[in-house]
């Protein structure tokens, strides 16, 4: 009963720390690509009452809040299990475009730019705090998580199968006929993602990876900066 305890105590100040971050992640994500359709000429975000950075019309009750919070007290307790979880579906029909293939590229690449510069604007937040002597450890937790969740949903959203972002691209650059060929995987995608996920070759050869690669590009990025914490 104590651990069941320990871990609702953590689980609580999980969710305190990465709920903000982790909202805005996939809100900004899926609003700049129902805008961007919508600026290419599809409506149907606008019509589904979409077209919005109220994080209320994007996330999935079950999908986003309760389903993550259960696998991660299971995984806490047993050391056995798979942090998931899923926003509502993206509102966006691609027959309604010109060049359905090249706006699929764009649209996919803007949720991935929106997540990057969420996780640059939370970098930016942590350093602010460490420039202002700021030693809260909650609002450093927080801006540390920012930085940390958007480029893990960068890590997942560029997964390299539809309809993932990462899936998107690379449909929208072969030719029509392995475009279609390759759309047919997209049945058989959650099953392959479970696989990747429990023997854990996905966070280690793609994830991780990934982590990485966009901690580095950040780091680049404020490196000219870095005279002021010194």
């Amino acid at each position: 009963m104590n651990d069941i305890s320990l871990v609702l105590a953590d689980t609580i100040q999980t969710i305190a720390v990465y709920a903000l971050p982790l909202l805005f992640g996939i809100t900004l994500h899926v609003s700049a690509q129902c805008f961007l359709a919508h600026r290419l000429g599809d409506r149907t975000a606008q019509m589904m009452g979409r077209l919005s950075l109220n994080p209320a019309k994007h996330i999935d009750p079950i999908g986003t809040i309760v389903l993550p919070i259960i696998g991660y007290i299971i995984l806490r307790l047993t050391k056995f299990g798979l942090l998931i979880g899923y926003a509502k579906p993206l509102p966006i029909n691609f027959a309604n475009f010109k060049n359905p293939k090249r706006a699929m590229m764009w649209i996919a690449l803007v949720g991935i730019a929106s997540n990057f510069g969420m996780a640059i604007i939370w970098n930016v937040i942590r350093l602010s705090l460490q420039l202002a002597h700021v030693d809260e450890v909650f609002f450093n937790k927080m801006a540390m998580a920012g930085v940390e969740v958007n480029l893990v949903l960068i890590g997942f959203y560029l997964i390299p199968l539809p309809p993932f972002d990462g899936g998107r691209v690379v449909y929208s650059l072969l030719p029509d006929k392995q475009a279609y060929q390759f759309a047919k995987v997209e049945p058989y995608t959650m099953i392959i993602l479970f696989v990747l996920l429990f023997t854990g070759l996905l966070w280690q050869y793609w994830v991780i990876p990934w982590l990485a690669v966009g901690g580095t590009l950040i780091n680049a990025l404020f490196s000219p900066l870095a005279f002021l914490f010194n």
